[in-house]
């Protein structure tokens, strides 16, 4: 009787769990369809949904050729959360073909693992694999997290890829140290209830962002739209605009290597909290990068338009302006203006006059890359 009161209950986490999850996904697709984020943000719930199936006690002995749908999104999920992960942080993330071959590499690998039994090998490697795929994950955000501006945001992402990177992390170990076998029902209860927690944290962190702090950017806004109204910056907030204009416009600090919002902060001398804040809310910027873009990209422009550096290569303006290779460049001056640098500069495009993020709050609520 206690046997199967357990696994009732059990089953009625698990339930809760794949409800939140599959509600959570359909919201994404409904409120950011149109985002890469946010698509692997609901293919990833649907595949934690196949997870939190294949991983009950005693699922193997019920599972035929049914579950194979269920096991090939279960298997292939830790591909998907890295995806997800990186352009949860990373607004100029891109889908590539290899993405698509290393999920479908786990997914067949997984759905062998699961028909030929245990002994081969392939568990444990694809165990393996979920603990490298959960420190992938956790590295970009950490390498990542504090470019976001909205601090509600920025704590939910947070929590939403550490989280899961630590049940992940810890599940593998449990299993490759062999505690899952020792007590199934026992730690498949275990690890029913933690999904539901983090499942159900994050749901309700969602229903909290609000206020202009979605999770996901919004899609840009094209040049040619009504600008959005903002609040003009408080008296005391005014002097430190005017200061981190001067900063950006005349001494050109968006020029160094690696800036961080930490490092800008102390050249304000003023504590981190309080810059993400007038950046954010004063400027209306929802990312670091964006904000150094706009300066990198006005210099690029300028530099593309003057006859007089018609010689000069396209990658030294890069490097000039800030950027650290040739590629963000060019992904972030395509985004700006919808054609390369180098096409850019054949047309001789005219100086935009917009001088400062200030005067053209069309420009700053475009996110980018």
């Amino acid at each position: 009787m206690p046997e199967t009161s357990s696994l009732t209950l059990e089953w009625v986490l698990r339930g809760g769990t794949i409800a939140l999850v599959l509600l959570l996904g359909a919201m994404l697709l409904r409120d950011h369809g149109r985002l890469v984020s946010a698509r692997l943000g609901a293919l990833f719930a649907v595949g934690t949904a196949a997870y939190t199936i294949c991983s009950a006690a005693g699922f193997h002995l019920y599972a035929g050729t049914w579950s194979i749908p269920l096991l090939a999104l279960s298997a292939g999920n830790n591909v998907v959360f890295w995806g997800f992960a990186s352009a949860l942080f990373d607004d100029s993330f891109r889908l590539r073909w290899w993405h698509l071959g290393l999920w479908l590499l786990l997914v067949v690998l997984g759905v062998t693992e699961c028909v030929i039994g245990g002994g081969s090998g392939l568990g444990i490697g694809l165990t393996s694999s979920s603990l490298a795929f959960a420190a992938l994950a956790i590295g970009q955000t950490l390498s990542s997290w504090r470019g976001d501006l909205v601090e509600g945001r920025r704590q939910l992402r947070l929590f939403i890829v550490v989280a899961s990177s630590l049940y992940i992390g810890l599940t593998a170990i449990s299993q490759l140290l062999g505690a899952s076998k020792a007590a199934p029902q026992h730690g498949s209860l275990v690890s029913a209830l933690a999904l539901l927690a983090i499942v159900g944290t994050i749901a309700w962190s969602l229903l909290r962002v609000g206020g202009g702090q979605s999770l996901f950017l919004a899609p840009p806004v094209l040049a040619t739209a009504e600008p959005a109204s903002e609040p003009s910056p408080a008296p005391a907030d005014q002097g430190s605009v005017a200061a981190l204009e001067r900063l950006m416009s005349v001494e050109r600090t968006y020029r160094e290597e690696g800036l961080t919002i930490g490092a800008l902060a102390q050249r304000l001398g003023l504590p981190e909290y309080r810059l993400r804040r007038l950046i954010n809310q004063a400027l209306g910027y929802r990312n670091f990068n964006s904000f150094l873009n706009f300066y990198r990209i006005r210099e690029a422009k300028e530099a593309l338009a003057d006859p007089g550096q018609a010689a000069v290569p396209v990658l030294t303006i890069a490097l000039d302006a800030g950027f650290s290779s040739l590629g963000p460049f060019n992904r972030a001056f395509k985004a700006e203006t919808g054609m390369t640098p180098s096409e850019y500069r054949r047309i001789g495009q005219p100086i935009p006059e917009s001088a400062s993020p200030v005067s053209n709050p069309a420009r700053r609520i475009s996110p980018a890359p």
